[in-house]
Formats: C-alpha cells, structure tokens, sequence
C-alpha cells in the first residue's frame, strides 16, 4: 500500500538564505532600523514591489497587520463601515475592527467568489472601504468590483494573502485595488513562517502605513522609493506625517527578510508547478459525479497551492462518511462549515457585534472541501491523494445503493 504524502510542510528554504542567516547571527543585526541602508527588510521591500510592479512596499509582522494599517492609512472615520467577503479568515474581520471600523459582509457563490449581485445591493449602505479576499486564491470578478468601487469613490484593498503570483488579464493580483496585502506564512507560496507586506503606488498612503508600522523619529528615511524619480514625492509625504500618527510597531525583523529574499527568484517556478498540480488533480475529480471544482473566471490565471471542491449529492450523514473514509485513508479533507471552530465559516466569529445572515455562503461552506497540494508534490504523489478521494466519495456512495 502507498502512503500518502505529506501534505503539510513546504520546500526547503534555499541554501542562499541559510548562508544569510548564518550572517546575520555573527552579526546579531536583527532590527530592520540598525542599518543605516540596506536592511535585508529594505532590500526586500524594493524587490517585492519591483517583482509585482508597484511602486511602494512595506514589509510588517503579517498580513493581518497590512490589512489592519492598509485601514488605518486610508484615513477612515471611527465605525466606517468596510465591505468583506462572507467567505474568508477570520483576521480579516479581526483587522477590521482593531482598526476602529465595522465589518459588513457580502454573500459568496458556489465558485468560493463574491456573488456580485449582493455585493453591489450592499455597496449602497454607507460602505466607506472594501477588502477584497481572493480567497484560497480564487479572484472574484475584479473588473465590475472595481468599477462599481470607483463610481462610488470607495478605495479597495485587496486580501492577496493566498495569491502571490496570480494574474487578473495578465496584471498582478495586489495591484488592482489601491492597495494589497500579501503574507509569508508557512502554508503561503513564499514561506517565512510569519510576515506580510502591503504594496501601493500611491505615497501618502504607504508614507503613513510606514510610519504607524513603527517608523520612530526619523527612520522613514530608510524606506526607499524603487524608482528613484518618486524618492521626492515619497519624502514630502513622509514630512508630512512625522509625529502625526500613533506608533503600532508591527515590524519585520532583518531574520525573516532574509528567508524570504532567496524565495523570490523561486516564485515564478512554483506558480507554476502549483498550477500544474491543481489543474491534474482538478480534472481527474471533475470526471467523477460526486466531485465540482468550479473554473476559474476568463481573465484569471491562478498560483494554487491547494485545491478546493464541492461535494456533489451527499447528504449530511454522507458528507460526514466521505470526510471520516479520507481521514482514515491518511488524507485531511477540511470541509469549511463543518470542522469545529473552524475560523473560515463566519458564524464562528463571534466577535462581532451583529451575526450575519448568509445563507448562500454558509450553504456553500457545508459542502465546500479544500485539500492542500504543494507545489513539491510530483505526480505519483497527486494520483495517491485524488484515488483516496475518488475511492471514498465511490465508497460513501455505493454504500447508498446498497
């Protein structure tokens, strides 16, 4: 019998970042401010925003802190009511309200995106921003959230923590809203074990996200613009806004900056090894009745590193027999409305002041599957996880017709 693979550690980190590592220690130089110039955070930062094609960067302690100041730099009014999607993680709403502001939520579809007839009936009750969360990596329709967004003069932030190197008509995923939000932890294309960063081409806004971060006294003055033609733009908002902000301190250190760098260079070749996996494992469950994995929209072009699926008529005791057959099989099939706790369906997010009533999305959650596949995983090791699959759901099944 083969076993199943594991399905939860990433690549190894690249020998350049355990040679910087080692630097760094007989260095003991961890505090991205020591340096003069050059941080390893500052060289991160220039890197990421020139490989994604934005103008700014900022790297923080995770993503759920580049949302939380992606907020707090727009400049919002305490309870300014922010648009999210009914189906994402519950740091998402969490950044919401740490930032003084309340979370409204919009239905989502079958296909795991925002279902654009509620998300524009929603947009006409005081919404003031919207965060987007492409999420599992599956982007909603971006051109009409966009367009009904900007007649509206509503910023969008976009949640772009599962889709580092996805494409919307061939433009980065984080650089179509006025700012995105990507994260660097373990089970993310780019692995650091922690850490975020926010992008945007627009320099007041990254001016005060650096400075709420916890850019004290004058080490702004570290943060470099890419282009050099917008250093002077960058520095006057930075003037600006000196003194004028209270301090969040959500920092990346110099230690995870030099993980990430070396990864880089890797992410092209990931995507699409990421995509090729998926697209396989996809089409083999697709020929099954008992399986859906919903298509990408037209201009999408994915990075999975994970798959998702609905369960196709199973009723509720037959779901809970195909998700025990898969776990005994070796294979953790997470079924998002039915795990306990789990901080994916927003009826556990008890947190918020008022429980929303959606039952398209929570109807999706109670069938919708995610299996993780990263990118490592060769062939041999895809027809192990999708047989298991396939020969549960045909097991759960015969057992009906018996």
């Amino acid at each position: 019998m083969t076993l199943p693979p594991n399905v939860h550690d990433a690549e190894p980190i690249p020998p350049a970042a355990r040679e910087a590592i080692e630097a760094l220690m007989q260095s003991g130089d961890l505090f991205r401010y020591t340096a003069p110039q050059d941080a390893p955070v500052a060289l991160l930062e220039q890197e990421f925003a020139a490989l994604l094609g934005s103008k700014y960067a900022l790297a923080v302690s995770s993503c759920s802190a580049a949302l939380f100041l992606s907020l707090k730099a727009l400049d919002l009014p305490r309870d300014a009511r922010v648009m999210i999607p009914g189906f994402t993680f519950a740091a998402v709403p969490s950044a919401v309200i740490h930032a003084d502001c309340v979370p409204v939520l919009c239905e989502v579809g079958e296909n795991y995106r925002i279902d654009m007839a509620d998300f524009e009936s929603r947009l006409g009750d005081d919404i003031q921003a919207v965060i987007i969360s492409h999420m599992r990596g599956h982007t909603s329709d971006m051109d009409a959230i966009l367009s009904l967004c900007a007649a509206r003069d509503i910023p969008v932030i976009e949640d772009a923590a599962h889709s580092l190197g996805t494409t919307w008509n061939g433009q980065n995923i984080g650089t179509l809203g006025q700012i995105g939000c990507f994260s660097f932890q373990s089970y993310k294309m780019i692995n650091a074990g922690e850490g975020g960063i926010l992008i945007t081409d627009d320099a007041d806004l990254v001016a005060r996200a650096v400075i709420m971060s916890g850019a004290y006294e004058h080490n702004w003055q570290k943060h470099k613009a890419p282009r050099g033609d917008n250093s002077a733009e960058l520095a006057e908002a930075f003037a600006k806004w000196q003194n004028q902000l209270p301090l969040y301190n959500l920092r990346m250190s110099n230690l995870s900056a030099v993980v990430i760098r070396p990864q880089l260079p890797e992410l092209a070749r990931r995507v699409r090894d990421g995509l090729k996996n998926h697209d396989y494992v996809a089409a083999r469950l697709n020929s099954s009745a008992y399986f859906d994995v919903p298509a990408p929209l037209a201009p999408e072009q994915r990075a999975p590193d994970s798959i998702q699926f609905n369960l196709v008529g199973m009723d509720d005791q037959q779901i809970t027999t195909f998700s025990e057959a898969t776990a005994k099989a070796g294979i953790k099939v997470q079924i998002f409305g039915r795990s306990a706790d789990n901080a994916r369906a927003f009826w556990n997010w008890q947190f918020l002041a008022d429980q929303p009533d959606l039952p398209q999305t929570r109807a999706m959650l109670m069938q919708a599957c995610d299996v993780r596949l990263p990118v490592r995983l060769n062939q041999d090791e895809l027809d192990v996880i999708t047989e298991i699959l396939l020969d549960a759901a045909r097991a759960t099944m015969s057992q009906v017709a018996a």
